[in-house]
């Protein structure tokens, strides 16, 4: 039992440490699965917040993440332990929980350590240890756990210690890791290291104008208490707003906090269309919620059509091999039949294909994939012929396809996950690709997506689906890496993805749709 991850040895939480180092847990965490992603997807929009509790089906949501899990898919293995914890959709079972998190700790998942330590500090199937559980959290974010980095960079932004309340003087080191979270889009720790630059100690000294900016990036990334605080602020007039009372503002914050105490899982990468910070004027709007949410959230690539069926060969050909226009052969034969030796009759009426027994050469290799599928009636002898052969190549068997059935039509696009939990939208990209280089000003008001081509060795760690930006035409694209090895602004592409609002009369209003004349915006 000592060998147990749970158990494993520890260095002592050091809450007075001098140095830090940022990491990115998606640098360190494996690829998923294109599958076992889906499945993640789909037992997100089984639980979805936005569904009454007796919609949601955590049933069907854990059998979905088992099997993600089952091919390694870690976010899926996290959420599965947290039914087993919880008793959602499965029997409780803490020691169940404790043990997936265990798997996921050897696969050297940082936020699995995050989650250890939680148990550790809750008593969740272990004995209550806040020693152990504040070890494991600071472990959790020296590897890269966003969700720890924010944790311990709260308990460190003091400016005394006091232990009883969860909370010391480290503050440089505390802003640190709230950046490092900050940085990998978690909503926490942008909430607190905006409140920790308004500042309130003189040693630290005040930042108002990076606090207003980083608080409302924290309602991008989903925080309910960021829109909150804002709305507040330009209600009264704080000074993180410049003493300026905004009630409009003020209106769309609260709109937007409601709307993410309802559902957490929103996100407002694009919430510049619609809540630019000032001195940017605010875009008109026509007050429907839906379209202020909507114009806000990631875009994703509407599926094109599925194609029509590619005609069959088959139809233009005669005799036993001409198969009729909308119909084709099926993938496995409805009857299995013991292979056929040339001369023999058929047992079963339906098209049969030619194969050598025993093909020891590229020339009986090719004779094979030259014969064609032809149909023959139950009595009928099988084909003496044997054009292309030798007598020495050996006996030929006829093997059955079974009867030709209707051609399927091609199969329907299915909606991304992230659109039936509202996550996301759809929307036309355009056709022509447009990139541009992160230094160069934005030619081209709209939604953007920064992304590392493919060539580049940390592509997939950094290239996310709802990793977007509203930029206006004329103004440069926002810095979107920081403090990470291996990558440079330089190395970073901009694609176009329309969606700019539509001005009219010179008003710029809110719309989902690509407006009339997108450069008219400055």
């Amino acid at each position: 039992m000592n060998n147990l991850p749970r158990n494993m040895p520890l260095k002592a939480f050091d809450p007075h440490r001098k140095e830090f180092q940022c990491k990115h847990e998606t640098d360190i965490v494996p690829p998923n699965d294109p599958q076992a992603e889906i499945w993640f997807q789909e037992g997100l929009a089984l639980t979805n917040h936005r569904l009454w509790p007796e919609q949601r089906n955590y049933k069907m949501a854990i059998h979905l993440w088992q099997q993600a899990a089952d091919r390694g898919h870690w976010k899926a293995m996290l959420n599965l332990a947290d039914g087993y914890a919880h008793g959602e959709g499965v029997d409780r079972n803490t020691e169940r929980a404790i043990q997936i998190i265990e798997e996921a700790m050897r696969m050297g998942i940082p936020a699995a350590f995050n989650v250890m330590g939680r148990y550790h500090m809750e008593g969740m199937g272990v004995k209550s240890d806040p020693s152990r559980a504040y070890a494991f959290l600071e472990l959790a974010a020296d590897m890269g756990s966003a969700s720890a980095q924010a944790f311990i960079g709260k308990a460190l932004r003091a400016v005394y210690d006091d232990p009883a309340q969860g909370f010391w003087g480290n503050r440089k080191i505390g802003i640190k890791m709230m950046e490092c979270g900050f940085q990998q889009g978690n909503r926490e720790a942008a909430y607190a290291l905006g409140l920790s630059l308004i500042g309130r100690d003189s040693a630290m000294g005040h930042d108002m104008e990076r606090a207003l900016v980083v608080l409302h990036d924290s309602v991008k990334l989903g925080s309910d208490e960021g829109a909150s605080y804002l709305s507040l602020s330009f209600s009264v007039g704080r000074p993180l707003v410049g003493g300026f009372k905004d009630p409009t503002r003020a209106d769309r914050y609260s709109t937007l906090a409601a709307a993410l105490r309802i559902d957490p899982d929103l996100r407002f990468p694009n919430l510049d269309k619609i809540l630019p910070l000032p001195p940017a004027k605010l875009p008109m709007w026509n007050g429907d919620r839906n379209t202020l949410l909507d114009a806000a959230k990631p875009i994703l690539p509407r599926p094109a059509a599925p194609p029509p069926p590619e005609p069959n060969p088959a139809w233009l050909l005669t005799g036993r091999a001409h198969i009729e226009p909308g119909r084709q052969l099926p993938e496995q034969p409805q009857r299995q039949i013991v292979p056929q030796y040339e001369s023999t009759a058929a047992p079963e009426t339906g098209y049969w294909i030619a194969r050598l027994m025993h093909p020891v050469s590229e020339r009986h290799r090719a004779w094979d994939a030259q014969q064609l599928p032809m149909r023959y009636l139950k009595g009928e002898l099988f084909d003496r012929s044997r054009t292309g052969l030798q007598d020495e190549d050996g006996r030929i068997r006829f093997h059955y396809l079974g009867e030709a059935i209707d051609q399927l039509p091609p199969a329907p696009i299915k909606d991304d996950p992230r659109l039936a939990r509202r996550a996301a939208r759809y929307s036309d990209i355009p056709k022509t690709e447009r990139y541009y280089r992160s230094h160069s000003p934005c030619p081209r008001a709209g939604i953007w997506r920064p992304y590392l081509p493919d060539t580049h060795p940390l592509h997939a760690s950094f290239n996310r689906w709802d990793r977007q930006a509203y930029v206006r035409k004329g103004m440069p694209f926002p810095a979107v890496v920081t403090d990470r090895p291996g990558i440079e602004e330089k190395d970073i592409l901009w694609q176009w993805l329309a969606n700019a609002n539509e001005v009219h009369n010179g008003l710029e209003h809110v719309t989902l749709t690509p407006g009339e004349d997108d450069d008219a915006l400055d």
